[in-house]
C-alpha cells in the first residue's frame, strides 16, 4: 500500500506551527507562573490520541531518523505499550502507562514531538466552529498554581493553531480529507503500525 508522505512544504509549515505553539505556551506558562523543574509527575504517562494524518507522517520522519537497532527497540516498547494499556482497559482502569518515546525520562524525538504533547499542561480553550468554547485546565501542578492565586489564569487559544493544522491535513489529503478513515490513535499505534497509507474509503 502506498504510502503518504509529508512533503517538504508542508512539513516546514507544521514546523512553523509548533514553533509559535512553543512561544505561546512559554507566554503562558510564564504568566501562571508554571514550571516542570522538580514536577513528582511525568506528563508522558497522560492518555490521550493524536488524530491527524500529517502529524503521524511528520512522527516518522522522525523515526528513519534512527538506527535499525534503535526503531526495532522502539517498535518493541510500543508493542508493550499496546498490551498493559489494552490490559488496564479490561480491568475497568484509564491506562496510565510511559510512552514509548520516553527514554530516562526525556523524549527521544523532541523536535517531532506532537501537538498535543507540546501544549499539556497549560490552561487552553478552543472554540469548534459551532461556536461553542471548550476549556482545558491545565496539569495538577497548574491547576494547584491557579487556584492558590484565586483568580483565573491566562490560557493558550488553541482555536488558530488547530485551524492552520486542519488546513495543512485537507492539503496534505488533497482535498478529499472525508475519503479517509478518522485518525485515532496513540504514539505507540502510530509506530507499531508504520507510517500513515494513502488510501480513501
Amino acid at each position: 500500500m502506498k504510502e503518504l508522505t509529508l512533503p517538504p512544504a508542508l512539513a516546514a509549515e507544521l514546523a512553523e506551527i509548533y514553533v509559535e505553539l512553543q512561544a505561546e505556551y512559554e507566554r503562558v506558562a510564564a504568566e501562571i507562573p508554571l514550571s516542570c523543574a522538580g514536577c513528582p509527575d511525568n506528563c508522558c504517562d497522560s492518555w490521550f490520541f493524536h488524530h491527524t494524518y500529517c502529524e503521524w507522517a511528520y512522527l516518522w520522519q522522525g523515526l528513519r531518523r534512527l538506527s535499525g537497532e534503535e526503531l526495532t527497540r522502539l517498535v518493541k516498547r510500543a508493542e508493550d505499550y499496546i498490551r498493559q494499556s489494552q490490559a488496564q482497559f479490561a480491568a475497568g482502569k484509564r491506562p496510565q502507562v510511559l510512552c514509548p518515546l520516553n527514554e530516562a525520562g526525556l523524549c527521544i524525538l523532541y523536535e517531532h514531538r506532537l501537538l498535543i504533547c507540546r501544549m499539556h499542561g497549560i490552561p487552553a480553550m478552543l472554540t469548534r466552529p459551532d461556536g461553542k468554547t471548550l476549556r482545558f485546565p491545565g496539569c495538577f501542578r497548574c491547576q494547584d498554581i491557579v487556584h492558590a492565586c484565586a483568580e483565573a489564569g491566562p490560557a493558550m487559544d488553541r482555536t488558530q493553531l488547530f485551524t492552520r493544522l486542519a488546513d495543512l491535513e485537507n492539503r496534505l489529503l488533497g482535498g478529499n480529507r472525508q475519503r479517509y478513515p478518522k485518525v485515532k490513535k496513540t504514539i505507540a499505534e502510530m509506530i507499531v503500525q508504520g507510517p500513515p497509507a494513502a488510501s480513501v474509503i
